[in-house]
């Protein structure tokens, strides 16, 4: 079989048939930057504008420390803001200022909060309950509680809220279940009949923002992927960590989701790219009172995306089985062998929990469903921003693996 990649301008190395076939190894990209403003011709991004902040432009960004917190936070300072980041403790390197808060804490808001006046709140934490009726309780009662401290100080211009698609596709206990809108799913559709801790982070925005007077937007952003340690939902990581551990211990890369996964096409969102949005949004009139779905402008295969990642993580690719074969299921038990990959290569992390989040990206995965976001909104009021996921997600693992956090 003749390869043809020469004549796309590719190296063998880009051409799958050649991974499949010669085995050469997928070419390693530069890793991307989040606060990035020119693009080469192997970047993930198309060139990100700088946004000149507002006069006296102050950014309060909640969740500062997780992977989309961080990447707005880069986003924000390199394009000249001033910038505070709230989290419970300071990030290590990071640009912003820091202000240490319980977001689950009216009280610990307050003493936080009261002088700080900021002009723009972007909400970007979340916390994980066992219940919906808790995650509505715990993170509807942060938006309340945010906002119920700094909008009547009348300092707040704008707030961005991040939420995802479950939106559209229900929450843990009802995911995927019941009459579902179609793919791609369009911004206006009518939120399900059950109880979704998103719809009430929205309406307590809405509530804030008509009291106060400042505007908002909502960014639903599918599956995130992006640079940071210890969060909750973090597929570049889990997959860079799962090769690790399955190289180690002589097992194939198995994908683990579901067939439906494998065979269809899906979209992800990349955090610099979603920060970016949000900025936009804050700072463009045309874009206020809006809900905004936010993808990379790409889609995906996972039957073309696997080997590409195994041949780039050196393992040994195996497409999914009849049923999936969850990433809970077969690392359990496997503590002692990361141990050894810690010692092995030096690596910083100790905390399998830390830098690996199975459960979330076997929901990813698993799912026996299509999920694809429509941009039409963003498109007509002017938003270029485009992200290619597969070279976005491989300079993610070589940044994981340069910071010595996955093997």
């Amino acid at each position: 079989m003749e390869c043809r990649s020469r004549d796309r301008g590719w190296t063998d190395a880009r051409c799958l048939p050649c991974v499949q076939m010669k085995g050469f190894p997928v070419q390693r990209f530069d890793v991307p930057s989040s606060d990035a403003t020119t693009a080469g011709p192997l970047s993930d991004r198309a060139p990100t504008p700088v946004r000149t902040p507002p006069a006296d432009a102050h950014a309060l960004v909640l969740g500062a420390s997780g992977i989309t917190g961080s990447a707005l936070v880069h986003q924000l300072t390199g394009a000249g803001w001033k910038v505070t980041g709230l989290s419970r403790s300071p990030v290590p390197g990071s640009p912003a200022d820091h202000v240490s808060a319980d977001l689950r804490s009216p009280e610990s808001l307050r003493n936080s909060l009261s002088d700080l006046r900021p002009t723009h709140v972007f909400i970007a934490a979340w916390s994980r309950q066992e219940t919906e009726a808790e995650n509505i309780r715990v993170n509807g009662g942060m938006v309340r509680d945010v906002l119920g401290v700094l909008g009547p100080q009348g300092s707040v211009r704008h707030v961005a809220l991040v939420t995802g698609l479950k939106h559209y596709l229900g929450p843990f206990e009802a995911y995927g279940q019941g009459d579902l809108p179609d793919t791609p799913f369009l911004e206006d559709a009518e939120r399900l009949p059950v109880d979704n801790f998103y719809y009430a982070q929205e309406d307590e925005l809405f509530a804030a923002a008509e009291a106060h007077g400042f505007t908002w937007s909502v960014h639903r952003s599918h599956t995130v992927i992006g640079y940071a340690v210890g969060n909750a939902m973090n597929l570049a990581s889990t997959l860079a960590t799962y090769s690790g551990i399955q190289r180690h211990l002589g097992r194939p890369f198995v994908f683990p989701g579901s067939r439906t996964q494998w065979d269809g096409v899906v979209d992800l969102t990349d955090a610099g790219l979603l920060a970016d949005h949000q900025i936009w949004a804050a700072t463009t009139p045309a874009a206020a009172d809006t809900a905004f779905n936010v993808v990379n402008g790409d889609v995906v295969r996972w039957r073309r995306l696997w080997p590409r990642i195994a041949a780039h993580l050196g393992v040994d690719p195996h497409g999914p089985g009849e049923v999936p074969q969850t990433l809970e299921e077969q690392m359990a038990g496997v503590e002692g062998a990361w141990a050894a990959l810690v010692t092995e290569h030096g690596l910083v992390e100790p905390d399998l929990e830390r830098v690996a989040s199975w459960w979330h990206t076997d929901a990813d995965l698993g799912r026996d469903m299509e999920v694809l976001a429509d941009m039409t909104r963003s498109r007509l009021l002017g938003w270029t921003g485009y992200v290619s996921t597969e070279r976005a997600l491989l300079g993610l693992i070589d940044r994981y693996r340069a910071e010595r956090l996955v093997p």
